[in-house]
């Protein structure tokens, strides 16, 4: 299976040297989640800032929208032309994996809303309670952690999305729309080290109540692996 990685950002400079770059983070938490399920991967990264694509819209089986320290409504050409690449995608059935950004992007192009989230940032790892199940969860589960860096959120579902997670915090935490988008707030590719160094980096930014919450919940376990299980599940448009 081949999985094409739409790069909407870039790890900063500082960081990247210890941590990697976003492609590299979601290649090896996805390759690891296919190893234990029995499946062979193989990625090619497109830098769409650039205006990277493919050659054609079924060159991958499948697509992951990376995070973005950007915002889904930003003016910029790039996001508008992401955009339309969506909704490309979408008319095909062709499956996609929004994280994040990514996940906002699409609900917000499909017909929801995006906006920056009255709760204002969230940071650290956050627990969601699953309302809906899916094939692609397996085994089922009620709860999962997930480590997150964000300060918009989907307000509004697309028509036609399943909401599958939820939390006080972000209402629309991961949705599916029929068999070919999965979306989620969360970023299963994000060690506990580069949330704490990015973290560290935005600590006025997000305020000192907020940063010190976000390191204390560090200490929780986190389902990374099973959630890119269920990613990787999902591309695959199987059980595996």
């Amino acid at each position: 299976m081949k999985i094409g990685v739409l790069q909407a950002d870039s790890v900063m400079e500082r960081l990247r040297l210890t941590h990697g770059d976003y492609p590299d983070m979601i290649e090896g938490v996805l390759s690891r989640a296919a190893s234990e399920l029995g499946e062979n991967v193989t990625f090619c990264t497109y830098d769409v800032v650039a205006g990277h694509y493919p050659d054609q819209l079924d060159s991958c089986n499948g697509y992951v929208i990376t995070g973005s320290r950007q915002s889904v409504y930003d003016p910029d050409e790039w996001i508008k032309t992401l955009r339309g690449y969506v909704v490309d995608l979408h008319d095909l059935k062709i499956p996609i994996i929004g994280i994040c950004f990514g996940h906002q992007l699409i609900a917000d192009e499909l017909g929801g809303t995006t906006e920056a989230a009255a709760g204002g940032w969230g940071v650290g790892s956050h627990l969601y309670d699953i309302v809906d199940s899916h094939w692609c969860i397996e085994p089922e589960v009620k709860q999962y952690r997930v480590l997150v860096s964000h300060k918009d959120q989907v307000i509004e579902l697309p028509d036609g999305a399943r909401l599958l997670a939820t939390s006080d915090f972000c209402p629309n935490a991961m949705f599916s729309i029929d068999d070919h988008i999965l979306a989620l707030q969360g970023h299963p590719e994000f060690s506990r080290g580069y949330s704490e160094d990015l973290m560290y980096m935005r600590r006025e930014i997000v305020g000192e109540r907020v940063y010190q919450q976000g390191i204390e919940s560090l200490q929780h376990d986190l389902q990374s692996l099973e959630i890119a299980k269920w990613i990787v599940r999902f591309l695959k448009r199987k059980p595996v």
